[in-house]
């Protein structure tokens, strides 16, 4: 950990009291915790969602934002669970009308929108692959996020120290270097990236602060479905594939966000594209399970190195 940041209260129960927050794409995966975790550390949480108990998305998922409200309270916080379609404006401006309402006030905003799992191809050139359903994954994966930052930062912006973090996979280093799975979802993923450092320069004289953010190999309930196995018994997964082994929970990567929203030095790293484990090492927090995967340095130096799996130095 960095000596200099001793003492930043991190996910500390209570250090976020009084703040108020919307996590955009809160049904499932990372979302979920990142909303469950800003709770935790004792926010009131917004965790919007096109999945509800009564109204399913076309990802035909069960999980629901109201089960993620209802996780938020149960972890110290407040969460109220609104359902949303941001690829509708007057929806989303709806949701932070009522926040506004209610609080006067919204101190983080997490764009985690996605909703495209299933919809993009693995193996396709872009000539090759449905125009409608590319188009259909740039608009749920960049549209979203443009449609939600335009409606709620200017209530984000009213009082200074306010923090936005655009939600991807990949840091910019790796994005940078790699090809990522398929025309369109190489596109999506690039664009959030490059959308956190755009909105740092507009928020820089505000006082606010935006960042890029990416959790490592996640164990989401979509992958641990497609490995066939349940966060209990996750590590039977690896028999599949031996990089599996250094996966994490959504767990690390929503305590990233809950450490940035209660740094009060937050704006040193405006603009900054950073990980789950970059962030674990300057808050000292750790996954579910104590350990501290670091998977963005083992792609570099195991998987890309064509090296065989093995978590030793790198959990």
């Amino acid at each position: 950990m960095n000596p200099a940041l001793t003492g930043i209260p991190g996910a500390a129960p209570g250090s976020l009291a009084g703040r108020v927050a919307l996590v955009a794409g809160a049904t499932r995966g990372a979302g979920r915790q990142i909303a469950v975790q800003l709770g935790a550390a004792g926010a009131t949480v917004y965790a919007t969602g096109r999945t509800t108990r009564s109204r399913r998305s076309e990802m035909n998922r069960p999980e629901t934002i109201e089960e993620t409200a209802e996780m938020v309270t149960a972890a110290g916080g407040v969460g109220i669970a609104i359902g949303a379609d941001h690829l509708d404006p007057a929806q989303v401006r709806g949701v932070v009308e009522r926040i506004d309402a209610e609080h006067g006030r919204l101190d983080v905003l997490v764009n985690d929108i996605w909703g495209a799992e299933g919809l993009f191809s693995w193996d396709k050139k872009l000539w090759e692959d449905d125009l409608e359903v590319g188009l259909h994954i740039l608009r749920l994966a960049i549209d979203t996020h443009i449609v939600t930052s335009h409606a709620a930062l200017p209530l984000l912006i009213r009082n200074p120290g306010g923090l936005v973090v655009e939600m991807t996979d990949g840091t910019a280093e790796y994005n940078d270097r790699r090809y990522r799975v398929s025309f369109f979802y190489d596109l999506a993923k690039a664009s959030v990236l490059r959308m956190a450092f755009a909105l740092s320069e507009e928020l820089r004289s505000f006082g606010g602060t935006a960042v890029a953010l990416t959790p490592g190999w996640l164990r989401s309930e979509l992958m641990l479905e497609h490995f066939g196995v349940t966060e209990a018994g996750w590590r039977d997964g690896a028999a599949k594939d031996p990089h599996f082994a250094m996966s994490e929970t959504p767990v690390y990567v929503g305590r990233a966000v809950a450490a940035l929203a209660a740094d009060p030095h937050v704006a040193r790293w405006n603009g900054a594209s950073l990980s789950s484990a970059g962030l674990a090492k300057e808050y000292g927090f750790t996954d579910a399970d104590g350990s501290r995967p670091d998977w963005w340095r083992y792609e570099a130096e195991v998987v890309a190195a064509g090296r065989a799996g093995g978590t030793e130095g790198y959990r």
